[in-house]
């Protein structure tokens, strides 16, 4: 009897003892993210995805190295402020490849410091007489493919992201558009960009697709631009380029009118600057944006730009 009654005894402890290892023992993989969870993960940790934004963000108005101008007002500085961002996510699953759409919806203000007076080139005394904000949404649309390699119960072990698409988007207005991108590189060779989305680098050297660029330090790169404005003035073209993943040495600079030829209801425009790629080594891109003459030159004017992403690597 005695007997009896320890075994009662013991039994819940055996058991809570039970229970307890079975809680304490159980595969973290039953308890993971589903695969498009993971894709969405895996594609916003990508670095071509975080520089993009460390370039897109200005976080403030910076200076544009911005030349005497015969307006009412003479801008300084100009950059984005991005108070919000919201992404949806589309993914179609062909055989092991995985091809996933991300479009990133910005919220923000555009920041113009600038003076009343005219300004002479390279004069960095000059203080803004007025602070202008405009408020602006803007949709950048990035493909990414992912491949599977793996039947890992966590799916982020499985998928490996194999190419990236160049990043583009805009207001919804279409007054202006970019129609082609030309980056040429000190040794001759250059890469010519007419549909963003369309146009994949790789992130594995040994795929058939192209590679992201990869440039020594302090390299030189000529950039040219092609654009459609419906406005008779000349447009207000951008590159911004060299913010590290931490956000630091950003460079904005205006591209240079090269020429102008009346076409349709427009006019088509080039553009070119050329530029260094650094002497820090890391991920960095380069971000170029058009704009109406208006937006930057009329405070009432409303935001309207078109953009396009290139990222890049310094070795």
């Amino acid at each position: 009897m005695n007997r009896l009654k320890r075994f009662f005894l013991i039994l819940p402890l055996l058991i809570f003892g039970l229970t307890g290892c079975s809680e304490n023992t159980t595969d973290p993989g039953s308890q993971v993210i589903t695969d498009d969870q993971a894709l969405q993960e895996l594609a916003l940790e990508d670095s071509s995805v975080l520089s993009f934004e460390q370039n897109f963000n200005d976080d403030g108005a910076m200076g544009f190295f911005f030349g005497k101008t015969q307006e009412a007002i003479y801008p300084l500085k100009i950059g984005r402020r991005i108070s919000s961002v919201t992404r949806q996510f589309s993914r179609e699953l062909i055989g092991d490849s995985a091809y996933v759409t991300v479009t990133s919806t910005y919220t923000g203000v555009m920041i113009i410091a600038a003076s009343f007076e005219p300004v002479t080139p390279g004069d960095t005394t000059v203080t803004a007489d007025t602070v202008i904000q405009k408020p602006f949404t803007s949709e950048v649309v990035r493909k990414l493919i992912f491949r599977k390699v793996n039947n890992n119960p966590n799916p982020r072990n499985n998928w490996r992201l194999v190419a990236v698409s160049l990043p583009s988007g805009g207001t919804v207005t279409n007054n202006v558009s970019i129609n082609k991108a030309v980056l040429t590189y000190a040794n001759g060779d250059s890469l010519v960009i007419t549909n963003p989305n369309d146009f994949f680098l790789s992130r594995n050297p040994s795929g058939a697709r192209r590679d992201i660029p990869v440039l020594n330090r302090n390299a030189t790169v000529t950039l040219r631009v092609e654009i459609y404005s419906t406005y008779a003035d000349d447009d207000f073209v951008i590159l911004t380029h060299g913010a590290n993943l931490r956000g630091f040495f950003r460079v904005k600079k205006r591209l240079e009118l090269i020429s102008s030829e009346p076409s349709g209801a427009g006019f088509v425009r080039v553009y070119s600057h050329t530029f260094a790629s650094g002497s820090a080594p890391g991920h960095f891109h380069a971000i170029i944006d058009a704009m109406p003459r208006g937006v930057v030159f009329d405070s009432g004017a409303a935001v309207e730009n078109k953009s396009w992403g290139v990222p890049y690597i310094v070795r």
